[in-house]
């Protein structure tokens, strides 16, 4: 069986650190079923999904142990009591920031070109507090990157990816919403779900896991 990274564990939930490249629930086809919450039911026979993650991106997701639970940690998403941050590689430079930026940009589903998301006055609210920590110049000297915190005050499919592409910073690795050269500059999308709080239902703790992303801005590409 695959290996899983557990992150926390307990009689009534589960985090797990999912790979990029590994889906969050099993896809049409075969060569789909493999996936993270596939896995963890081999382990856990009462793990269910509470939210997901894109394919491409890696980091903390949380499952619940039991229908209760997976009702109660679906209130607390719904009702933003969970606590989400990200931290990604965009490209160009933005200059490091104390404060924290918000970009509010409605999506809606780019139906022509499905599953691409596009921001759109018709679409749903939509809302992102970022913050630059540094940039730097690519290897090549000729190009720009910069290392962002990111929080998701809403859960819109692609929302990160989205909206960081509509104020002109695509995230490193994009093979969805990237051009060719920012698809090129690095071998995975560079975007990493490191930190998860929120208040445990039933033991009424305030939990706070988190994960270094798995890619280094030092070199402006993902390690093996």
């Amino acid at each position: 069986m695959p290996d899983i990274d557990l992150i926390h564990e307990d009689a009534h939930l589960l985090v797990l650190n999912k790979p990029a490249g590994l889906l969050c629930v099993p896809g049409r086809g075969e060569d789909k079923q493999d996936c993270l919450s596939a896995r963890a039911m081999r382990r856990w026979p009462d793990a269910l999904v509470v939210h997901r993650l894109d394919m491409a991106t890696s980091g903390l997701v949380l499952m619940a142990r039991g229908a209760a639970m997976q009702r109660a940690l679906g209130d607390a998403f719904a009702e933003r009591r969970v606590h989400k941050r990200y931290q990604a590689i965009v490209d160009g430079a933005m200059p490091a920031q104390d404060e924290w930026s918000v970009i509010d940009a409605p999506l809606m589903a780019d139906w022509p070109n499905r599953p691409l998301q596009k921001v759109d006055p018709a679409g749903k609210p939509s809302l992102t507090r970022w913050r630059a920590l540094s940039s730097a110049s690519a290897p090549d000297g000729k190009t720009e990157a910069t290392h962002l915190l990111l929080e998701p005050l809403t859960g819109r499919s692609h929302q990160l990816r989205v909206h960081l592409l509509s104020i002109g910073h695509p995230i490193l690795g994009d093979a969805l919403y990237g051009s060719a050269d920012v698809q090129a500059r690095a071998p995975r999308l560079l975007l990493h779900a490191s930190e998860l709080g929120f208040v445990h239902p039933v033991t009424q703790q305030a939990l706070c896991l988190q994960s270094p992303p798995g890619f280094d801005f030092s070199s402006l590409t993902a390690r093996p």
